[in-house]
């Protein structure tokens, strides 16, 4: 049970526009650590769509400081992070520590006021439950991915199946 405590998410969303934001203020979140591929635009791709602008804007509009968190190349991040207006950390190697206390210091903001979201369990749930963050695991934009994370999904459906079939994660709201 122990290892599972680091692989429940506290939330699963069909998208991130389904994130309640008032749950998040009334858990006293300040700051988001939002992963960028499959998470606010599809795997590789450059085209932000207008659900991802639009949640970014009424995001910040409601107090949230939102910092970006990338396992990707630092060029494309960057380029994103100018586009969206939002600072990004590239290069992350999540779930490392590193880039989530780099996060956490540029959103000025401890642990337990922060939120980690994104599309991979292993990555981003894993890596916000060990730094003690409320997590929310997004159903990936596309089904393109980095070789080794599409392994990673295979793995991954099992486990959700598994932490849905002991109650300790639903089906995605929305």
């Amino acid at each position: 049970m122990v290892l599972a405590r680091f692989l429940t998410p506290d939330q699963y969303v069909s998208s991130i526009d389904k994130i309640d934001l008032d749950d998040l203020k009334q858990a006293g979140v300040e700051g988001v650590i939002c992963d960028l591929d499959n998470t606010l635009v599809p795997f590789g791709s450059e085209t932000i769509s207008e659900v991802t602008t639009d949640w970014l804007g009424e995001i910040q509009e409601r107090g949230f400081r939102v910092v970006l968190v990338s396992n990707a190349l630092s060029k494309r991040v960057k380029r994103l992070s100018d586009r969206l207006g939002v600072p990004a950390i590239a290069g992350a190697t999540k779930p490392r520590a590193g880039a989530y206390r780099r996060a956490m210091k540029v959103l000025d903001a401890p642990p337990d006021r922060c939120a980690a979201v994104g599309d991979q369990l292993f990555t981003d749930v894993v890596g916000g439950n060990r730094m003690g963050m409320h997590t929310i695991l997004v159903v990936p934009l596309s089904q393109r991915d980095f070789f080794m994370t599409k392994l990673l999904r295979l793995i991954e459906r099992w486990t959700i199946g598994y932490l849905q079939r002991r109650g300790l994660t639903g089906r995605p709201e929305g």
